[in-house]
């Protein structure tokens, strides 16, 4: 799971995306983010004060805000270096969560400048090729060439 995609998710099931099991992952990180941090040694002592609860009350007032969604994201992960059965849980948590969308809608961003070249956006794209044309085809008897 990497941040990017994790706030990603974040901000779309705080949309509302996903229905009742969007609801249920929802409702799964803010159990995580109420877990009592576990910190196995002090070298992780400044990620203790960082429960994530500003950066979801962040993301519940402004799920559209991606860069809220990102700042959960990376809490969450940070929480889960420090803290190995956070970590589990949080992998669980995503093993469920990151299905919620795959069943939906699709959310396409491109963002970060000029981009030159195909961009298809959709979902379950198969056998694409891109490149250049192939040979025209031969016309079939009986029909008229436009």
């Amino acid at each position: 799971m990497d941040l990017v995609t994790l706030g990603a998710v974040l901000a779309a099931i705080a949309g509302g995306a996903g229905g009742a099991l969007g609801a249920q992952a929802w409702a799964g990180v803010c159990a995580l983010v109420r877990r009592p941090f576990r910190g196995h040694d002090d070298a992780h002592a400044s990620i203790a004060p960082l429960s994530g609860a500003a950066e979801l009350a962040a993301v519940e007032g402004n799920p559209a805000d991606r860069d809220r969604a990102v700042a959960l994201a990376r809490v969450l992960l940070a929480r889960a270096g420090a803290d190995d059965g956070f970590g589990e849980a949080l992998e669980a948590w995503w093993a469920k969560a990151s299905q919620v969308l795959a069943g939906g809608d699709v959310t396409s961003v491109i963002t970060g400048g000029t981009f030159h070249g195909p961009v298809l956006q959709g979902r379950d794209f198969t056998g694409l090729t891109f490149g250049p044309a192939g040979p025209p085809r031969p016309p079939v008897p009986g029909q008229d060439r436009p």
